[in-house]
């Protein structure tokens, strides 16, 4: 019997299944693949809708961290040239920001948080005029105990500036891994691996950019030379460094980076913009004419028998005199200021002989009161000195001379103290000026209190070169912070009588440049031939060492007479009459040829700031070669020196950049650039070549 059940219409039985079809079953086999494939097309578009919109929202972020030439990234920022060339790179060592909390809103882009929790961060976009453009850059914790490190990237640019230093290169040269150390000012010569008495937050690079810390900053500075960069750092742990009265410890790391068509017109615009100038040009005639030091020839010797036969051996070989400089020690005690009778029994009869005999004396002084000194308990007793951390007792401190206290030139009365003993020496024996010694941050103690509290412990440099204010025009600092307006002589520190780079001839030219560079103008660099220290002295007279190399000598005393000034304490008639006649010849040559155009400058820095010792890169400003040259330099724009600074050498290979060039020979040279090699140059000579218009 056969059973009939009703089917729906289309609808079959497949055999041996109850309740399917043959055809139903065969459908239901074809549809599943068009199904996966619908599934398929589907999840493919929404992967493509959110793989656009995740582009266009990228899209969107990227060009939301664009500021004019800048691309701010997590971990740093670049900053490329109109050709798109990459020329700055800043790393953010101490954090990565959190883009998504990033907004953009006219020329600041901000930030509101890193991965390390919430802080203050932003860059500002200024374009000062057509060919420089500045992004200032700020990042501040906002937790105590935090430390902000950036790290500039060299990129293969040549940078300069930053502070005097033991060993100077030109360019500055990175070597080994130094963690940041506070940015202070130091005495190198005793501590070669400090930074200078002169230094400033400033750098400079042959990619056309400039960078300057804030002086908000607690700033460390550190490098790596096996990643090409130097290391800024912000904190106040560890650190000399103090926040700003009532405000809490948190690091701020802020600066300006800008960036101009060549090196030279950055640079001019840095320091016409954030430096001050002096406001008059000193004295002419320590331009023009040597200034003779007793320190070098007769060290804390000397005496008033001394000074006067030093004086007459000037006039006897026939050498001009800008001024005499009577170093240390004249005093029975450090921290006085008369002079010790049983050295200087008759100290107005001998200033009464040097004036009659033409002579300006300036004498030497400096900013302690050692113990033992009967002005120290006077300075205990009218609160004079820098004092311990409880404000109590005065603080001891160790310098080259002794123990004793050091002034506090934030205090007022310490500074008209101080002040009226040297107005003193001035009334009472005609005194001309002073030699401000020491006066670096590294003579304070670790831990000390001022009357006003220093946050940057440099401005007690700052403090100590004002006190030269009132005898600028014969006046010389060995040190400097944000002292480019005081109108007088700044000195490199003491050079060792060698020919290296360490403190040594070859030094010179890359340390004036470097403090030149930072605004310093008026440049003493130091006594020819150095300073004859024991066992820092090349060879001698007679294989002793008390006398630099006569070699040494006269190449030391050939680059000095192209320097702003000369300053000789061995004498050249020490040696014998050959080096008289070449030191008579070239302070004659100073006189009458570096000079006039030296004091034409020196009006001009009054205005722009700029150098009167300049780099060839000045004029040579996208020329490779000119970037790397650190033993020439131009005086002004159009007259270059090539010394030897070799020993045993009687010729040099010499750089002329492009230009028509006229040698002191007469040659002449119309198809630069190019190099002179082994150039001539004999014993008693020093190359130098004007540019010819």
């Amino acid at each position: 019997m056969y059973q009939i059940v009703p089917v729906a219409p289309g609808e079959q039985q497949m055999p041996g299944v109850p309740g399917s079809s043959p055809l139903k079953k065969k459908l239901a086999h074809e549809g599943r693949p068009l199904v996966m494939a619908v599934l398929l097309g589907f999840v493919l578009v929404l992967a493509a809708v959110v793989a656009w919109c995740y582009y266009s929202m990228s899209l969107r972020k990227a060009q939301l961290l664009e500021t004019e030439l800048l691309d701010l990234k997590k971990d740093g920022f670049v900053i490329r040239n109109q050709m798109g060339a990459v020329i700055f790179t800043m790393t953010f060592r101490s954090g990565t920001l959190d883009l998504d909390s990033c907004s953009n809103e006219g020329n600041i882009l901000s930030c509101a948080r890193s991965y390390n929790g919430k802080l203050n961060f932003f860059i500002q976009t200024v374009r000062l005029k057509d060919t420089v453009m500045c992004y200032r850059v700020r990042w501040e914790e906002l937790e105590q105990e935090r430390t902000v490190e950036h790290a500039m990237v060299y990129n293969n640019s040549h940078w300069y500036g930053g502070a005097e230093t033991a060993i100077q290169h030109w360019p500055i040269r990175i070597q080994g891994e130094v963690e940041p150390q506070p940015f202070i000012t130091s005495d190198v010569y005793s501590n070669r691996n400090a930074f200078g008495g002169i230094l400033e937050r400033y750098w400079l690079s042959s990619d056309a950019t400039a960078i300057k810390i804030n002086d908000s900053v607690p700033f460390h500075l550190g490098w790596s030379e096996m990643s090409r960069m130097l290391r800024f750092q912000a904190r106040y742990q560890d650190s000399p460094f103090k926040p700003p009265d009532g405000q809490q410890a948190l690091p701020e790391l802020s600066y300006r980076v800008c960036v101009g068509s060549d090196v030279t017109s950055i640079h001019k615009y840095m320091v016409r913009r954030y430096f001050p100038k002096p406001i008059k040009v000193p004295a002419p005639e320590v331009f023009k004419q040597p200034v003779w030091s007793t320190w070098a020839l007769h060290k804390t010797a000397v005496t008033q028998e001394k000074l006067l036969g030093y004086a007459s051996n000037i006039t006897k070989h026939g050498f001009a005199c800008s001024h005499l400089e009577l170093d240390d020690r004249y005093t029975a005690d450090y921290g006085e200021f008369d002079f010790d009778p049983q050295k200087f029994p008759n100290a107005s009869g001998m200033f009464e002989k040097l004036r009659e005999d033409g002579f300006r004396v300036s004498l030497w002084t400096h900013p302690f009161i050692n113990y033992d000194s009967m002005n120290f308990g006077v300075a205990v007793e009218k609160g004079l000195l820098v004092r311990e951390p409880s404000g109590e007792l005065p603080a001891l401190v160790r310098w080259w001379n002794g123990i004793g206290g050091i002034l506090d030139f934030t205090n007022p009365e310490a500074r008209e103290w101080y002040s009226s003993h040297l107005d003193m020496l001035k009334a009472r024996y005609d005194v001309t000026s002073f030699k401000f010694d020491a006066g670096e941050t590294s003579y304070l103690p670790l831990q000390f209190s001022t009357l006003v509290l220093l946050s940057d412990p440099s401005t007690f440099t700052r403090r100590y070169t004002e006190m030269a204010i009132p005898f600028s025009e014969r006046a010389e600092l060995r040190v400097g912070y944000q002292s480019q307006n005081i109108s007088c002589f700044f000195r490199i520190i003491d050079r060792d009588s060698v020919w290296g780079y360490e403190l040594g001839l070859k030094s010179i030219i890359p340390t004036v440049l470097t403090i030149s560079i930072l605004g310093y103008q008026f440049v003493l660099p130091d006594m020819i031939g150095g300073n004859a220290y024991p066992n820092r002295t090349t060879g001698g007279l007679d294989g002793k060492n008390d006398l630099p190399d006569r070699e040494l000598y006269i190449r030391w005393l050939e680059l000095s007479a192209f320097m702003p000034a000369m300053q000789f304490s061995i004498p050249p008639w020490i040696y014998d009459d050959e080096v008289v006649e070449i030191a008579r010849k070239f302070t004659v040559l100073h006189e009458t040829l570096v000079a006039p155009r030296v004091l034409e400058l020196a009006g001009e820095v009054l205005d722009t700031g700029d150098p009167i010792i300049r780099p060839l890169w000045w004029i040579a400003n996208d020329d490779e070669a000119a970037f790397k040259i650190d033993s020439q330099f131009l005086i002004g724009d159009d007259l270059m020196v090539a010394p030897v600074l070799e020993p045993g050498k009687q010729e040099r290979d010499i750089y002329l950049p492009a230009g028509r060039w006229r040698s002191y020979k007469g040659e002449h040279f119309d198809k630069g650039p190019m190099y002179l090699t082994d150039y001539p140059v004999d014993l008693d000579e020093i190359a130098f070549f004007t540019w010819v218009h």
